[in-house]
Parts: C-alpha cells; sequence; structure tokens
C-alpha cells in the first residue's frame, strides 16, 4: 500500500504508483480533507499526466472537483493553494529519475499536511483499495508527457509574486546561468529571472519525459559550472526537478549549497535586522560550519530531522524567518510556505548585486567541515534496531571524532537505503569513519546483492 515518506507519496511510477492505487489514494484524499475541489500540478515525467488523471478519478468518484494546473514548480501550486485557499496535489518526484513519481499534498493554507492528517489518509486508502474500483481509471489528455505548459493566472501570479518577494529590485546587468533539469522550472523559472532584467543562458530546458534530473539540474551542478566558467557568468542557478530546491555556482565555477547559501543570506537578514527571531532553522544535515558561521553573528541555529516539512514546522513554531537543507531546499517564512529554489536563486542573485560583493566572496564566510555521505541499500522493512553493532560502532566513532566532528546515521524516508554522514576536520578521517560504518551496516543490513 502506498505509504507517506518524509515529503509525501514517493516511489516507482509503474510500480508503486499504479494507476488503481493512485485512483484509490484520490479517493482517499476527498474523503480525510473533504474539499470543493483539489488543485494538480506536476512535473514533467512521462508518468505524471497518467496519475494526475487517476487522481482525478479517484476525486471524482467521491465527488470532489480537480483542477489541473498543468507543468508547474511545487512552490507555484504551494503559492496557488493558498490563494485559493483549496487544497493541492504534486506529482512529482523531485530530484529523484524520471522512472520514479509521487504525489504531495498541500492543504488549503500553502502547507504540507501534518502528521495526524497523513495518517488519516493512510487509513481511508486501506479501505479505498479494498473497494471494487468504478471502472478502469481515466486516460491522460492534454499535454504529452514533457509539456511545459501551466495555468497561465497562476503563472502569472507567481511571477508577480516573486517581483514583489525581491522588493521590485532589478537584476540588470547580471549575467546568470540557469539550468533547469528539464524539469518544471523550465518556463517559469527562466522567466522570473528575465522579468527582474538578468541576461540569461538557460540549459537543461528541453523535457522529454525521461530527462528530468538526468545529468543536470540541482543534483548534477557540473554542466552548470562549466557554462559559468565557459560564459564568465556572474553565478549559476542550477534547480531540481519540481524546482522546490536550488544549488548556486560562483563565479569561479564552484558549488555553493544550501548551507552556504542559507549562511550568506541569513547574515544579510540579520544585518539589516530583518532576520525574524534572528534565528535560522536547519536539518541535522547541515554542516558544522554553519553553525559556527551563524553563531559567531549571534544567529540562533534551531536542528531538526531531514525534510523541509520539519523544518517549516519549527520556523512556525519559534517565529523563525528563515530555515532549510543542505540540499538546497529554503524557505522564507514572508515570502512562501515551501521550499522555493527559484524565489532563492532570485534572492540570492539580489544580494550579490546589492552588496558589490562575489558569490565566492559571500560563500566564503562559512568554513566546510569536510563530509563523507554514504548510503548502504538495505533489505525493504529493515531497521537500524535489527543492527546489535551499529550503536556501539557509533558512540565510538563519535569518541574518535570530539568537538571536531559528528556522526549521523538515518534511514530514507522515501528509499530502502541507510544514509550515513560523518563530518570531521579532515576528509582523509572522514572517508575513514563513514566507511567503518558502512561496513558495520552492510553486514547486518544490506541487500544480499550488496549496496
Amino acid at each position: 500500500m502506498l505509504r507517506f515518506g518524509t515529503d509525501g507519496v514517493r516511489g516507482d511510477a509503474d510500480v508503486v504508483l499504479d494507476s488503481a492505487s493512485v485512483r484509490a489514494l484520490g479517493c482517499a484524499l476527498a474523503r480525510a480533507i473533504r474539499p470543493s475541489a483539489f488543485l494538480i500540478g506536476r512535473d514533467t515525467r512521462r508518468s505524471g499526466p497518467r496519475i494526475s488523471a487517476a487522481l482525478a478519478a479517484g476525486l471524482g468518484d467521491e465527488g470532489v472537483s480537480a483542477v489541473d494546473l498543468g507543468v508547474l514548480p511545487t512552490p507555484a501550486v504551494a503559492f496557488a493553494a493558498a490563494e485559493r485557499a483549496l487544497p493541492a496535489l504534486v506529482v512529482s518526484a523531485s530530484h529523484n529519475p524520471w522512472t520514479d513519481n509521487g504525489v504531495k499534498v498541500i492543504g488549503p493554507d500553502g502547507y504540507k499536511l501534518p502528521d495526524d492528517t497523513e495518517a488519516a489518509i493512510e487509513n481511508h486508502l486501506a479501505d479505498a483499495l479494498a473497494e471494487p474500483i468504478p471502472g478502469a481509471a481515466s486516460e491522460p489528455v492534454g499535454p504529452g508527457p514533457g509539456a511545459t505548459v501551466g495555468d497561465a493566472a497562476v503563472t502569472d501570479a507567481y511571477l508577480a509574486h516573486l517581483a514583489t518577494a525581491r522588493g521590485g529590485r532589478a537584476l540588470a546587468g547580471m549575467t546568470i546561468a540557469v539550468d533547469c533539469a528539464n524539469g518544471a522550472a523550465t518556463v517559469v523559472g527562466p522567466a522570473a529571472l528575465r522579468a527582474a532584467g538578468a541576461s540569461l543562458t538557460v540549459i537543461g530546458a528541453d523535457p522529454d519525459g525521461t530527462n528530468i534530473n538526468a545529468g543536470c539540474g540541482a543534483t548534477h551542478p557540473e554542466p552548470l559550472a562549466a557554462l559559468v566558467r565557459e560564459r564568465g557568468a556572474d553565478m549559476g542557478l542550477a534547480f531540481d526537478g519540481d524546482a522546490d530546491r536550488v544549488i548556486a555556482v560562483d563565479e569561479q565555477g564552484s558549488v555553493v549549497d544550501g548551507d552556504a547559501i542559507m549562511v550568506a543570506l541569513a547574515l544579510d537578514l540579520h544585518e539589516r535586522g530583518e532576520l525574524a527571531g534572528d534565528a535560522v532553522v536547519v536539518t541535522v544535515m547541515s554542516n558544522l560550519g554553519l553553525h559556527r558561521a551563524l553563531g559567531a553573528a549571534g544567529v540562533s541555529v534551531i536542528e531538526t530531522p531531514v525534510g523541509d516539512r520539519h523544518v517549516v514546522a519549527a520556523m512556525r513554531e519559534r517565529g523563525a524567518g528563515l530555515g532549510g537543507e543542505q540540499s538546497g531546499h529554503i524557505v522564507f517564512a514572508k515570502h512562501a510556505t515551501t521550499g522555493d529554489g527559484i524565489l532563492t536563486g532570485l534572492l540570492l542573485a539580489d544580494l550579490v548585486r546589492r552588496s558589490g560583493r562575489p558569490l565566492s566572496a559571500l560563500a566564503a564566510v562559512m568554513t566546510r567541515f569536510p563530509q563523507h555521505l554514504v548510503n548502504v541499500r538495505v533489505e525493504p522493512g529493515r531497521a537500524l534496531a535489527d543492527s546489535p553493532h551499529l550503536g556501539f560502532a557509533v558512540a565510538e566513532a563519535e569518541r574518535e571524532l570530539g568537538a571536531e566532528g559528528r556522526v549521523l546515521v538515518r534511514t530514507s524516508g522515501t528509499e530502502p537505503l541507510v544514509r550515513i554522514m560523518v563530518e570531521a576536520a579532515s576528509a582523509a578521517t572522514a572517508e575513514s569513519v563513514a566507511e567503518r560504518l558502512r561496513a558495520v551496516v552492510s553486514a547486518e543490513l544490506g541487500r544480499p546483492d550488496g549496496p
């Protein structure tokens, strides 16, 4: 049965999100939330139109209308949900390959759903799956795979909102390279930057349904870095498949991740007296260098589990104005209800222009501690508690690193993986400790065919 993870329901588009299961999910959503209508947006994956149609069919079975917004970034759909006071669905697997897909659920306030609502949806889903389906799920109609059209009214309203968020200041004279990941930002991302006056070179803007995130975008910024160096651009911005995250590239072609972006933006807001709560909310994955840079400036750092929904929840609870993840999900409480890569890119470019400093200098304020990340594929359903020696191994690693490092071992919320992150004063130490922990996890939880 479909289950909610850290960011909605996600899995193999054909196996996990088959049309019958998705239609039942539509029924469950209607029963749990009981709105008059749902907005539905999607990214550019081949399976998007089918899954959108199956969701609409399930909603229709319960008498709930579906408003098709077409291809739009997740933050644009969230903005539309809040503006129209209607819940919304985003058919996307974010940074995953095209063979996966997912469904993100957004409430009528523009925020992702709380845990108790997701639990209620899963209960209704179990009932819906046990019921006979009233006919086959609808076939998709309208734009084909990879089409980049969206609801014009929503797009225009979202672009106007972005202009307001950047204070109407222009980016005239700036040259920016942009990688749209062949995803949902393909039209809206460049349009927002051009409206601000920037001169653009755009790649990753030719979606065909199967090339989303393929060697491009936020998870693969190398082509963008090469383009920045080749064109002598002031900076580069790489979105992911649904544009709720962004990774930047400085004028020298070096990658600037979410942690460095948050430090630069937080310090600017703090200096101008505009950082609400004088606090930044980050996840346990954020670099120790972020903690030290912000702490030295008198900015509090609040830590949450991985997932932008946890970040947003803590921001709302603590009144923090800025939060996000190392991966590039960055949330501005004043302007957005979820991570918004396009908004973040605009505000970062605005900071570069206002400060008169290159992005490399802004990012250098944070001294990064080397991190080594390891993913270990495990048998589905296995938990960390099933590894009796792992706790001892982690405790030993933490003693070895002391105050100059950290260890984080967690299960993925979207894939059958155990993720290991080790941070240390040297890259060699981080790698050595991570590989020792990988061996323990692989021996006790790993799949027989290995990682």
